[in-house]
């Protein structure tokens, strides 16, 4: 048995939990279909960031999408949050399986 597998983009984003409904609506808004958000903790160039304090939590937002959804995705966020905002995103290729859940 072999799988059958289709390349998609799994654009990760790492922010500040104060933003999420907006980007949430961000997300709708640009095409986005499913995506997961979970808490999130660590150490950057902000500090360390432990998400004990409402206002200083950070979250992970993870979707799959064709590339060129994952790249216009990534600069809406770019030009409308970068500058004000600790956020950090990356790109990556992954391999799925039903690959129709992630169009």
């Amino acid at each position: 048995m072999s799988l059958h597998t289709q390349t998609r983009t799994l654009l990760t984003v790492i922010t500040e939990a104060a933003i999420e409904q907006v980007l949430v609506r961000d997300l709708d808004r640009l095409g986005v279909h499913g995506y997961t958000i979970s808490d999130a903790r660590g150490r950057g160039s902000h500090g360390v960031r432990e998400g004990a304090w409402t206002k200083s939590a950070n979250i992970r937002i993870e979707m799959i999408s064709p590339r060129a959804i994952a790249e216009s995705t990534l600069l809406h966020l770019q030009t409308h949050y970068f500058a004000n905002y600790a956020m950090v995103a990356f790109l990556q290729d992954v391999e799925v399986l039903r690959s129709d859940k992630f169009e």
